[in-house]
């Protein structure tokens, strides 16, 4: 697959407070990604970088090969971001004349066909937005401009979740028909999962993981059972998280367990369920990515 942006060894810093720390990244091109982290991890300084909205202190991002330059915006690139900066005296059908003028591959049928959707209305003003509609015209632009890379900052902030799922079915629904680059940059994990082909885990930071979401959904499980009996089976395993509670233990792992290896649990009085993806992202971060 062609790579369509690579950011190697990324570093940005305020004052003493390290916002981004030797980061390396790589996006290929039609596939979904999402990008994990709690609030304040760093995430929405990575996509200012990504998108030449802020520069690196060191380090290099490559787009289609090629270096991005100071202050140059990458080339075939929507970005959404979490908090947009609309003039609140505009239309919203002014706000998707103004984005089709940057976007080339602008599909106009299908915006309208959103803002249908969608139920809002093209002559409102962005200052009479709800949070939710306003997340909307933005999710509008993105899927709208059909770019090669489409980039989303919390895209679903302030919608119910009956609006957060249809967002993600038109999403999905359009990137089969037109695949491209997406990423996700959200700390909503459960609702991506099924949406999202590959994560990045960032923390304080630093990519904590890599991996494809069908990878972590095989091989991530939670296990219960006497703090010997999990002590004696998890021995070899990465283990990521661990909790002990009297005579009992929990134990969130990251790795293959064979049917073999089920029946051998069962036999030490081990209890072995999947973990939602929610679940392993926080006891990954719960336990700093630590791997035992």
């Amino acid at each position: 697959m062609n790579v369509m942006m690579e950011c190697t060894n990324l570093n940005k810093s305020y004052g003493r407070t390290d916002a981004v720390r030797q980061l390396d990244l790589r996006l290929e091109e039609n596939t979904v990604y999402g990008l994990l982290g709690r609030n304040g991890a760093g995430k929405t300084t990575l996509l200012n970088m990504m998108t030449g909205g802020i520069f690196p202190d060191s380090g290099t991002i490559k787009v289609g090969g090629a270096p991005l330059g100071p202050g140059e915006t990458p080339k075939d690139t929507c970005y959404i971001r979490e908090k947009n900066f609309h003039f609140g005296g505009a239309k919203v059908i002014e706000i998707l004349q103004i984005a089709s003028a940057f976007h080339p591959n602008w599909d106009w049928d299908f915006a309208n066909e959103l803002v249908r959707t969608f139920k809002l209305n093209p002559n409102k003003k962005m200052r009479q937005l709800s949070r939710g509609m306003e997340s909307l015209v933005g999710n509008i632009v993105g899927l709208a401009s059909r770019a090669p890379l489409t980039i989303y900052d919390e895209p679903v902030l302030g919608l119910d979740v009956l609006m957060r799922e249809k967002f993600y079915s038109v999403l999905m629904e359009d990137y089969a028909l037109n695949p491209r680059t997406i990423l996700l940059s959200t700390h909503l994990i459960d609702e991506i999962s099924k949406v999202v082909e590959r994560v990045y885990i960032l923390e304080a930071g630093n990519i904590l993981l890599h991996d494809d979401v069908d990878n972590i959904r095989t091989q991530s499980f939670m296990l219960t059972g006497s703090n010997e009996a999990l002590d004696q089976f998890t021995r070899g395993k990465r283990v990521i998280y661990k909790e002990s509670y009297g005579k009992g233990s929990l134990a969130a792992v990251y790795d293959r367990i064979g049917e073999d290896e089920r029946l051998q649990a069962s036999k030490m009085g081990i209890s072995v369920d999947g973990l939602p993806l929610q679940k392993f992202f926080a006891y990954f971060i719960e336990g700093s990515g630590h791997v035992e």
